[in-house]
């Protein structure tokens, strides 16, 4: 019997022209944060490196603590999405890629060093990845054949200036496009097998 490998799959929210972030730093046409990949029944660990894991972490753990209270980073109240987000990453292994950080305020986060413990978080037991980001780390992930699974929200928008999603990929890779779904306010979801 084959044994089963624990998929990677990367979700990110992007504009037409292929952006992550804007000139700012940050994607300020997204409203919320919440995951809406349709990951959360089929994964049981979040992978993220560890510029985006600061920022990941300081979010998340306001809505934890003071779900009921407007953001400090929106100055908006959380989602009802992203309450249920806050309290499923709570309870989730977060796997932080990163040769510099040791310590993270969240006890299940845990820290890999390299693309052969990413390797080897698949071959471990369990449901799937949810592969957070950001860009360097999902493309250089993608070269090294490691992520199975693309899902995109594309907001329908035009950013310019700003950080390109794929920008430091270095290889081409085929796409199998398996799933089109048209969301509100004119967001398309799209689902790529990575071959």
């Amino acid at each position: 019997m084959e044994e089963v490998m624990r998929k990677l799959i990367a979700g990110m929210k992007i504009s037409v022209d292929g952006k992550m972030e804007g000139p700012e730093g940050y994607a300020e046409w997204v409203d919320a944060w919440s995951e809406e990949y349709g990951l959360m029944p089929q994964i049981d660990a979040c992978l993220l490196g560890s510029i985006m894991y600061a920022g990941y972490e300081r979010y998340w753990s306001a809505i934890q603590n003071e779900p009921d209270k407007p953001l400090p980073m929106t100055g908006k109240l959380p989602t009802p999405a992203e309450l249920e987000w806050a309290r499923f990453a709570e309870h989730t292994p977060h796997y932080v890629l990163s040769n510099t950080m040791n310590s993270a305020a969240w006890p299940k986060t845990r820290f890999v060093r390299s693309l052969e413990d990413i390797a080897g978080l698949k071959q471990q037991p369990g449901k799937d990845i949810y592969l957070m980001g950001g860009a360097r780390m999902t493309a250089s992930l993608i070269d090294a054949g490691l992520v199975d699974e693309l899902r995109l929200i594309l907001y329908p928008l035009l950013v310019g200036e700003g950080k390109a999603l794929f920008g430091a990929t270095q290889n081409r890779r085929g796409l199998e496009l398996r799933k089109v779904q048209q969301l509100t306010d004119g967001r398309v979801s799209l689902v790529f097998g990575i071959g």
